[in-house]
């Protein structure tokens, strides 16, 4: 992302010594892949994941001052790429140091250093990484020479307590509405389901099956929309860009794109709204493309946690060969509101796209009178879905994801998850409104 103020910048009369090193230790080295990465210049904040846990290696260099990490055993898998970020820091760069080794550059300006003390390497997950910059500043004579730092490390908890997804402290299963849940499924007993809802502010949760495995339908586009602004984050794409509507690309099923002649072109937004608010499979098919394809895409979800959300054909995947879990949909969801996979503005902006859908007849039917939801749904027939983020009026704020098969296009499917939204939703509507959005009751990092 490019910084839109300008700074000034000061010149220095004198330079460090030619090598500074600073040395941040993580887990064992494992042969593995980078799956993504991003920085995001208003926080000065840099993420990076792959898919096997790795031991960073970071240096200071001058002569200009770069902030290098090394990622031993790390295949980058593309040719070396650029963001340009400002005048100070004035770019992020990666590309494959040796073949055994991917290296990340960090440059300042001329005059400008870090303070090693305030350089933060966060562990988020065993293959999930952050480094926290503070803001640049002069050089000057009392710059030390060598700093050894421990890395900080995932956050403990208690044996009772449970992170998750790295995020959200759980704190209790709701039982008080499992017995009215359970009768809902006793009374639809044609259906098989699975949910999973997680209150963002109590760290209290509902699950039923939550882990189970279903088709994914259209409620795939959600991680596809995530990983899309993750690599807006990382200058690998952009919001103007144009985007050709091939012939292997266009599908039947939902969207209005299939209807438009071949080879027509679209911005890049114009595609991914397209893709979430009438969930549009050709213009899906089209991101998943641009994005390096289904098995790209599903490394990118192994390395956020995800154990069952797996692209296996392009859309319209009518026979259910997709898959997902609601445990995954709301892990999705707590990495993004808790700002772990993209940047403060592409949050805002996938969630503004998210809560722009057009079809509100499950998650949404059962919500109360100014009850605000970012969320995606799927249909296909014999299987419904959807998953997405509330905020309700009185300012608690919570996740949820269900997925039911039914009948096929059986109306009685997507009563059941109306009934359920419902129960959720006038159950953590009678609890206290929300005092602080860092209640004590929330755990982040």
């Amino acid at each position: 992302m490019l910084l839109t103020h300008k700074e000034n910048l000061l010149k220095a009369s004198w330079l460090l010594p030619s090598f500074l090193s600073l040395f941040l230790f993580g887990s064992s080295v494992k042969a593995a892949a980078i799956a993504n990465w991003h920085f995001d210049s208003n926080r000065n904040h840099l993420d990076f994941t792959t898919d096997e846990n790795v031991q960073p290696k970071v240096q200071l260099l001058t002569n200009p001052t770069r902030l290098v990490i090394d990622l031993p055993g790390v295949t980058l898998g593309y040719p070396q790429t650029s963001q340009r970020v400002g005048l100070v820091i004035k770019d992020i760069s990666i590309g494959q140091f040796n073949p055994q080794t991917t290296r990340m550059i960090v440059t300042l300006a001329p005059g400008y250093t870090f303070d090693l003390t305030q350089v933060k390497l966060q562990e988020e997950s065993l293959n999930h990484w952050s480094v926290q910059l503070p803001k640049p500043v002069p050089l000057t004579a009392t710059q030390p020479k060598y700093l050894e730092i421990t890395p900080s490390l995932s956050p403990k908890v208690s044996d009772n307590s449970t992170l998750f997804a790295g995020v959200v402290l759980m704190h209790s299963p709701i039982k008080v509405l499992e017995p009215q849940i359970k009768a809902l499924m006793n009374r639809y007993s044609f259906l098989k389901t699975g949910m999973f809802f997680l209150d963002l502010d109590t760290g209290d949760y509902l699950d039923i099956g939550g882990d189970r495995v279903f088709p994914a339908a259209s409620t795939i586009k959600l991680p596809i929309l995530i990983a899309f602004f993750q690599d807006l984050d990382a200058g690998k794409v952009t919001l103007n860009e144009m985007l050709t509507m091939r012939r292997d690309l266009v599908t039947n099923g939902s969207g209005i794109m299939q209807y438009e002649r071949v080879g027509k072109k679209y911005t890049a937004l114009e595609t991914i709204t397209k893709m979430i608010t009438i969930s549009d499979n050709t213009a899906t098919n089209m991101i998943i493309d641009r994005l390096g394809g289904a098995a790209r895409l599903n490394q990118r979800f192994r390395s956020w946690g995800l154990k069952d959300t797996v692209i296996r054909h392009l859309l319209a995947d009518l026979r259910g060969t997709n898959t997902t879990s609601s445990q995954d949909m709301v892990r999705v969801l707590a990495l993004v509101v808790n700002n772990k996979l993209v940047s403060l503005q592409s949050r805002e902006q996938a969630l503004d796209i998210l809560r722009h859908t057009t079809i509100h007849t499950l998650l949404p039917a059962g919500l109360g009178k100014g009850a605000v939801i970012a969320n995606k749904t799927g249909d296909i027939g014999f299987l419904i879905g959807d998953a997405g983020f509330v905020t309700m009026p009185n300012g608690k704020r919570y996740l949820a994801a269900i997925f039911v098969t039914r009948p096929y296009k059986d109306s009685r499917g997507r009563d059941f998850i109306r009934q359920v939204s419902h129960l959720v939703y006038d159950y953590l509507n009678q609890l206290n409104p929300v005092a602080a959005l860092n209640s004590p009751n929330t755990a982040t990092r």
